[in-house]
């Protein structure tokens, strides 16, 4: 894979940590930790039941270059494309080319973004 692939841009969000007012830690509002040039390749999608109607569902796998930044991504991350706005919820991560050059990362847009 050459550099001249990677023409998306894709955001990684986390969520922050909030304060509930009682000392309690709780989720807050998705956070963009940081933004880096990707290919997006779409996979076969696939619909699901969910509340008694057909949902579409697509599976990508985004490849970005492997960093220090790419390094802390977990699945309670999502992904964005900043250039469209398609949330992916991201369900795994890998190093395919074992090369440490490259973070295959498995995630599905079209549903409920954790």
């Amino acid at each position: 894979m050459s550099a001249g692939e990677l023409r998306e841009r894709v955001a990684f969000d986390r969520r922050a940590v909030a304060d509930d007012g009682y000392g309690n830690a709780v989720s807050g509002d998705w956070q963009e930790e940081f933004v880096v040039w990707a290919r997006i390749q779409p996979l076969k999608g696939g619909e699901g039941v969910q509340a008694a109607r057909l949902a579409g569902s697509q599976p990508v796998v985004i490849r970005i270059r492997l960093s220090a930044q790419a390094r802390q991504i977990s699945t309670e991350w999502r992904a964005r494309d900043a250039r469209a706005g398609t949330l992916f919820n991201i369900t795994s991560m890998a190093n395919m080319d074992e090369k440490g050059a490259y973070l295959d990362i498995l995630a599905t847009s079209g549903v409920a973004v954790g």
